[in-house]
């Protein structure tokens, strides 16, 4: 939590106007709800200076066994309310693949949902790491595809493991730190590791990760912050958000 002499009159400006990992499609994931939450949500980002979105619909077994079928109507909905709402901003897909049986399937056939540029977002179960992760890493560079770890500021295993991350950025994985963990709404471990891999050149992307309207408030609280000046002053002209 931020104390008073931690806080600046004037929100930071975000150091990237394109958000590559969010959960705004409404009604599919555990993001958004419906449709008018997703507006809502929206008009937040945009007054943090996002001006594209490139939605990640978690692709899970069991939880959130989302397609191309199940995510095309959803965002058709958002962008009328957006449209109807008088909002002209540029919303797309990509999808996040949790590392189990059911994304691996999708890794096979080579259906996948990917950022432009070819870039493909996987995330680690959070108990533990995908046994397979390094293969899927070499798979995907194979295929073409740049994988891009999500959060792995947020893998608790590799806190006492940190040569791992190198391992796996050296390996052609590209790091994606939540926006949310350099605000510490995941923890003090969580923002240091973010925080480490910012000093260590190993971060390429940052997302909002937003779900919802209390990620949405502690993203407000954190950039009026001196800690989001600092973190954003380290990775000036080092993101790609915008270069996709």
């Amino acid at each position: 939590m931020f104390n008073f002499f931690n806080k600046t009159n004037t929100p930071a400006s975000l150091p990237f106007s394109t958000d590559i990992h969010c959960h705004v499609i409404p009604g599919i994931d555990d993001g958004s709800p419906d449709t008018d939450t997703s507006v809502k949500l929206i008009e937040r980002m945009q007054a943090w200076g996002i001006k594209r979105i490139f939605a990640s619909p978690h692709v899970t077994k069991d939880s959130f066994e989302n397609t191309p079928a199940t995510i095309a109507p959803a965002l058709t909905s958002l962008r009328s309310a957006l449209t109807e709402a008088g909002n002209d901003i540029t919303v797309n897909n990509h999808a996040e693949y949790r590392l189990d049986d059911f994304s691996m399937s999708f890794f096979k056939s080579g259906e996948v949902m990917t950022l432009p540029g070819g870039y493909i977002m996987i995330e680690n179960p959070f108990v533990s790491e995908a046994w397979f992760i390094d293969n899927v890493i070499f798979d995907l560079q194979v295929k073409g595809l740049i994988p891009v770890l999500a959060h792995p500021e947020r893998y608790s295993y590799y806190f006492k493991n940190y040569q791992r991350y190198r391992q796996l950025h050296d390996a052609g994985a590209k790091f994606q730190v939540n926006l949310l963990s350099l605000a510490g709404a995941y923890g003090k471990e969580q923002r240091e590791i973010g925080e480490r891999l910012i000093a260590d050149n190993l971060v390429d992307f940052i997302g909002t990760d937003l779900h919802n309207f209390r990620h949405a408030d502690a993203i407000d609280s954190y950039l009026t912050s001196r800690q989001a000046r600092k973190h954003f002053a380290a990775v000036q002209d080092k993101l790609l958000n915008d270069k996709i």
